[in-house]
């Protein structure tokens, strides 16, 4: 392996660490030295890669917004016509159960943007808009949204729900919460 390569690993990495470590503890619970370990690397060699935990947080958000984007584009290709609905109870099953720190940018971090750098906040505006309109362009789906205000209406419904399943002790409340988010974004279930 060359060196370019290897050092392309080792952001790739500190990248990926930085994500996990930022939906875990957020932007003002997580250091360098945190996000150096959760990547396995020195604090130096985070500032090989990166000047400053900033630069870190708004690449770790633009990378989590494209795997949601890359994620919605597989349930495309996956499902075709069936797309939609497939990517909704995924969404509100397997997202809603995963540890925190492996949970959906789009859910765990629009309050660390909330907060951070007018640079941050644009980053994460783009994704977003990118991340609707990959939903808006997908293939014709049932009750898939029709235009990218429909589609932002969703994705803050599946937000919502999976963010408040995530915050009741209950699991019946959890899966209820789950299940009403499901019959407003699909309708009820038709039996064949």
């Amino acid at each position: 392996m060359s060196r370019s390569e290897q050092k392309a690993q080792t952001r790739q990495r500190i990248l990926e660490g930085a994500g996990r470590a930022f939906r875990k503890g957020g932007y003002a619970g997580t250091g360098v030295d945190g996000l150096a370990k959760e990547a396995g690397v020195t604090s130096g060699a985070f500032y090989v890669h990166f000047d400053s935990k900033g630069a870190a947080f708004r690449e770790s958000l633009k990378h989590g917004m494209d795997e949601l984007r890359g994620g919605i584009l597989y349930f495309q290709a996956e499902h075709g016509r069936r797309w939609w609905p497939e990517f909704v109870r995924f969404y509100l099953s397997v997202k809603r159960r995963c540890d925190l720190s492996e949970g959906c940018t789009l859910q765990s971090m629009p309050t660390e943007v909330a907060r951070s750098d007018p640079e941050s906040r644009t980053a994460f505006e783009v994704a977003l808009r990118e991340v609707a309109e990959a939903v808006v362009d997908g293939p014709a789906s049932p009750r898939a949204p029709k235009d990218v205000d429909a589609a932002c209406a969703a994705l803050a419904s599946l937000v919502g729900a999976v963010t408040l399943a995530r915050a009741v002790g209950s699991s019946t409340f959890a899966d209820q919460i789950a299940a009403a988010t499901e019959l407003a974004l699909l309708g009820p279930v038709r039996s064949t």
